[in-house]
């Protein structure tokens, strides 16, 4: 653990990443984390109904049905530079939902990142297609 937050925080000391959006809910331990690492706001991208304040949703598809996920319209300010932080990348649905929302906001993605991307599925190009850049600390050749 101390290690992916060591090269994360590696990746990122230099970027200006003024917020880090945790994805609910492996995101949160990463990405809350890193962010304390960092010193900068935390925000939480969760599932419907679990945030007290205002908030902005997105609706997405998955490789086994359709999910949504929230972030509180005050999380994140017009021009704020973000991560947005989960632990793997699959088909780039939550990921992707996760820009979007940021965007909304007016948010400045400035990447995505993760601890292992599924290289035979479709995520991390349609991540990339959506002009998010993405890292990732490992890749995989299939889904065991």
């Amino acid at each position: 653990f101390r290690e992916t937050v060591r090269r994360f925080r590696e990746r990122y000391a230099a970027m200006d990443v003024q917020g880090i959006v945790g994805v609910d809910a492996r995101g949160f331990v990463f990405g809350g984390a890193l962010a304390y690492e960092m010193g900068i706001p935390f925000i939480m991208a969760r599932k419907p109904g679990k945030l007290p304040a205002d908030t902005v949703s997105e609706s997405y598809s998955l490789e086994y049905g359709e999910a949504t996920l929230e972030i509180h319209r005050d999380g994140i300010a017009p021009g704020q530079r973000v991560l947005i932080m989960d632990d793997l990348l699959a088909t780039g649905g939550t990921v992707g939902a996760v820009a979007k929302m940021v965007r909304k906001l007016g948010g400045e993605v400035i990447e995505a990142a993760a601890i292992l991307e599924f290289t035979d599925l479709t995520g991390g190009k349609k991540i990339r297609d959506a002009g998010v850049p993405l890292f990732t600390l490992c890749q995989n050749e299939g889904c065991m």
